[in-house]
């Protein structure tokens, strides 16, 4: 009653496994990076501008 051994299991779904890793992996990236990293650096952009533009403002007063 001896379990048969895995073998082979990485050579036949080699390429499988490593494209869906990857894909996974870039997908989960964009979606960070475009859907949380870039709006948030927009905001702080913005935030940053405004700040400045009041400093310059009052500096002029």
């Amino acid at each position: 009653m001896a379990i048969a051994p895995i073998t082979g299991m990485l050579r036949k779904r080699f390429w499988l496994d490593i494209s869906t890793g990857l894909g996974l992996g870039l997908s989960a990236g964009a979606a960070f990076w475009y859907g949380y990293e870039l709006p948030f650096r927009a905001r702080q952009e913005a935030f940053y501008l405004k700040l400045e533009q009041q400093k310059l403002a009052a500096a002029q007063q």
